[in-house]
């Protein structure tokens, strides 16, 4: 992966380039699924959390929860979620644009003061090409693109999966960026894409 490859995972359509990782532990929440899902998902969870060397807890003091991941149907069911439409201002729009868009998942950030990661809600309508990937795939691609800010364009062409022996794993190109941007001396969130160079420096790709 060169530092080009690494800049365009963090540049956003708009031109913007935009980098930040989770600055507190995560505490992920899961809602619409069965124990199995919900196992296989919280397991996606520690085993990136455990690649990035950052952490997970039971509770967010301030948030309870601060990653909360929605399966369902239908869009319009996120209306009715108690209490939803004060954690996602302009919830009943956005609805209305994934609807339009025929979208089957959408991510939504909050940030702390300095730029870093402080919540995120993942939104995944079970449609019919949803409902084809496997559980232990479609989990480990959520976290995967949970676990940093990447651009909105960033695994467009190019999933962050790979199949190994049957099996679907992190590709190895990606999972050594996540560990290098979880380093603790680089900074929870860069606007300069300078920072690609930084990550570059700290990539440790399998032999």
């Amino acid at each position: 992966m060169t530092p080009d490859q690494i800049e365009a995972l963090f540049t956003r359509e708009s031109g913007e380039f935009l980098f930040a990782r989770w600055g507190r532990p995560i505490v992920p929440i899961v809602f619409g699924v069965e124990d199995e899902t919900l196992s296989t998902v919280k397991g996606a969870f520690e085993a990136v959390v455990a690649l990035a060397g950052h952490k997970m807890a039971e509770t967010d003091p301030e948030l309870g929860a601060n990653c909360m991941v929605f399966f369902f149907r239908d869009w319009q069911e996120l209306l009715d979620v108690p209490d939803l439409d004060r954690l996602i201002p302009d919830l009943a729009p956005l609805v209305a644009r994934l609807v339009k868009a025929e979208a089957n998942q959408y991510r939504v950030f909050r940030f702390e003061e300095d730029g870093a990661i402080r919540a995120a809600f993942v939104f995944l309508r079970m449609d019919a090409e949803m409902s084809k990937v496997p559980a232990e795939a479609l989990a480990l691609g959520q976290v995967v693109q949970t676990i940093l800010l990447w651009s909105d364009a960033a695994f467009r062409s190019a999933s962050p999966l790979a199949v190994a022996g049957g099996a679907t794993i992190l590709r190895p190109d990606i999972a050594a960026l996540i560990r290098a941007a979880y380093d603790p001396v680089l900074p929870g969130a860069a606007q300069d894409s300078t920072h690609a160079l930084r990550l570059f420096a700290r990539l440790e790709l399998p032999q």
